[in-house]
């Protein structure tokens, strides 16, 4: 850490396909109904925690967020949300409520929009340098069964997944 400098290896991951729970016997199936998960090698999940234990102060949320937090979950979001529509509700008032699904969010995160946000938040150049050097050149396949698509380069999105367009075309790159 002390070199924001992060192993090559630390670099590599494959991506599983895992199909979302939904009936699948009476239709063909679609790249969207597949969830891809990376996994990536453990000594890096054991860095990842080295990295959040030192630095996790700098990498605290906003009360207002709900996802990605310790200790809530997405219960607390609606217990919160039943509670501002009834009080707006008892005082004679009608409620409209909008819901935006940001679950691709993370598949289509800018590398470098991140950096620039982490540099706002004043966290520390070993930790900028470290994560710079970790997500500049990741690499990533995917395992089907037992085939082996081609290395490719993750130029955006977080490693907990890849959007599932992006691992079917990898996957239909290699056939």
């Amino acid at each position: 850490m002390r070199c924001s400098y992060v192993p090559v290896a630390f670099r590599y991951s494959y991506i599983v396909p895992i199909p979302k729970p939904k009936e699948f016997v009476s239709k063909a199936l679609t790249c969207d109904d597949f969830r891809g998960i990376a996994i990536s090698p453990v000594i890096s999940k054991i860095f990842e925690h080295c990295i959040l234990k030192r630095f996790g102060s700098f990498l605290t949320t906003s009360h207002n967020q709900f996802g990605f937090r310790k200790g809530i979950s997405c219960s607390h979001a609606i217990r919160v949300v039943r509670s501002a529509v009834d009080t707006i509700i008892k005082r004679g008032n009608t409620a409209n409520v909008c819901v935006i699904d940001l679950s691709k969010a993370f598949d289509r995160v800018n590398h470098y929009a991140l950096f620039f946000k982490l540099m706002k938040r004043l966290i520390p150049n070993e930790l900028l340098a470290l994560l710079e050097c970790w997500l500049s050149t990741c690499y990533s396949c995917v395992k089907w069964d037992n085939t082996w698509s081609q290395l490719f380069t993750i130029n955006f999105g977080v490693r907990q997944g890849l959007s599932c367009h992006q691992f079917c075309l990898q996957f239909m790159l290699t056939i």
